[in-house]
């Protein structure tokens, strides 16, 4: 049921209205010209690294197709694939500066190529913390000079406070990370505590700042894709750092303590080169993924409720985040004010239904637009909100719409809304929902999706506890609010 759809919703129901056929006709005409584009720009690419001798590292680097197709695939995007998917971006905006080489109007128009400031902490006279001959300041160059490696052959640009064994202060190195114009800081150190020998695991610090928010999803970022990639103890994630490097930056920055080398097992480990490639690969693919994140519409039904809607807004508000709620008129009747805020705060409405009796809703196609004007007519006179998108309760397919679901789909087609099914799913809407079972179910029907529009429900209040640590187990999603020109998701 939730399976993820290739096609269009025009495509899946058969029916199109004119101005939908005109938008499908002008994407196609879009999709051919950026296809010219790119393999202009590629051959203008290719005859400017001829000169430089560099044909051989675009092939290998950026567009080896060759490789690519021999990538297992079991189903679902490998992580390789996913890895090469979030460095085209990038390789595309090297195309475009290389292209438009010794054009001025042209370099200052490329597209923007994102700049990495790495710190490896410590340095020179300041050892940092040391146990047994290992040095802090020389496992955090060591991880820091592999990250840039990665990163810059992937197209990034990095910055380092240092590359060699030498001293910086803490103020120098946020100066120049200041005045560079880096995208991000990303500082790299190792921990030692007195507390025990068995004290052990990473972390990940950001100093909360609502002038820079992005804080936040770096640190998860990192943490979550280098736990994953070193199989680290998981330590808490810390949005109280009060270190100088997370706080003064004027860009998104995190710190992440990669080891305790207090703990003999973890201090060994810190101290091999295979270790330290695992956790720079996780360090950078938590880049890659900020950079260049999968995209979630994160939707919510049958609201408004007073007391859950609210607390579904709180949140979401605390985290910048804009969601797309489809409404109940009988709700929105009874509770206005709360359907008014989620305009104010800038989400999302849509049309859910007037109320959920599913027989009386589907007994024929007058019957559903009678339940629909309804709705849309009390949300229009609330809200002041004419909307054209809309989800049919159940989805446009279940078992009360056998019989009418194609007509009803064909009638308000014709009349020129739009609705959204969903790919994933919180299965909230089922009696005392147990919230860490409502995480789990978003994580696994979301996983491997590039596009995701998840299903849950205001008005349940498990769904509100669960809110906040769903997420936060899914950073590499961005964010976003449908609109009428996100391709729907159908069943």
């Amino acid at each position: 049921m939730y399976g993820e759809s290739s096609f269009t919703w025009e495509y899946v129901c058969g029916y199109a209205t004119r101005e939908q056929r005109k938008r499908r006709l002008a994407r196609r005409a879009y999709t051919l010209g950026a296809a010219v584009c790119i393999v202009s720009l590629t051959v203008m690419l290719s005859a400017k690294l001829v000169a430089a001798g560099g044909v051989r590292y675009l092939k290998e680097k950026l567009w080896n197709a060759e490789e690519a197709a021999e990538l297992p695939m079991d189903g679902k995007v490998t992580e390789a694939v996913q890895a090469q998917e979030m460095a085209l971006p990038v390789a595309v905006a090297l195309a475009q500066a290389a292209a438009t080489a010794g054009d001025e109007d042209g370099l200052s128009a490329a597209a923007h190529i994102p700049t990495v400031y790495l710190d490896p902490g410590h340095g020179g006279t300041d050892e940092g913390c040391a146990r047994a001959g290992v040095r802090e300041k020389d496992l955090n160059l060591a991880i820091a000079l592999l990250v840039r490696e990665q990163l810059q052959g992937q197209g990034y640009q990095v910055i380092m406070s240092r590359e060699t064994d030498t001293y910086i202060a803490k103020e120098a190195r946020v100066a120049e990370a200041n005045r560079s114009g880096a995208d991000i800081y990303i500082s790299i150190h190792q921990n030692a505590t007195e507390e025990g020998a068995g004290v052990k695991g990473m972390e990940v610090w950001y100093t909360e700042d609502e002038e820079r928010t992005d804080s936040r999803r770096l640190a998860q970022l990192i943490r979550q894709q280098t736990l994953k990639s070193t199989e680290a103890a998981e330590r808490e994630l810390r949005g109280d750092a009060d270190f100088y490097v997370t706080k003064n930056t004027s860009m998104p920055a995190c710190l992440i303590e990669t080891g305790f080398l207090s703990n003999a097992a973890e201090r060994r480990k810190l101290n091999l080169a295979e270790y330290q490639q695992q956790i720079a690969d996780g360090i950078v693919q938590g880049v890659l993924y900020y950079f260049h994140p999968k995209t979630m519409y994160l939707t919510f039904d049958d609201g408004p409720s007073e007391e859950n809607t609210r607390k579904v807004l709180e949140i979401l508000r605390e985290r910048n985040i804009k969601a797309t709620f489809f409404l109940v008129g009988e709700n929105v009747r009874q509770h206005p004010e709360v359907a008014r805020q989620i305009v104010e705060e800038g989400h999302t409405i849509g049309i859910h239904c007037d109320n959920h009796d599913y027989d009386a809703l589907y007994a024929s196609v007058d019957s559903y637009v009678s339940d629909f004007e309804k709705a849309r007519q009390t949300v229009y006179e609330v809200t002041g909100v004419e909307t054209n998108l809309f989800r049919f309760p159940g989805g446009s397919v279940n078992a009360f719409n056998k019989k009418t679901g194609k007509a009803i789909i064909r009638e308000m087609t014709d009349r020129g809304y739009i609705y959204y099914d969903w790919n994933a799913s919180l299965e909230d809407a089922v009696k005392n929902p147990d919230p860490k079972q409502l995480i789990e179910n978003g994580v696994s029907t979301t996983l491997g999706r590039k596009k995701v529009v998840l299903l849950a429900h205001d008005v349940v209040g498990s769904t509100t506890l669960c809110l906040e640590e769903l997420l936060d187990s899914l950073p590499e999603y961005e964010m976003k609010p449908l609109n009428e020109e996100v391709e729907p998701i159908c069943f």
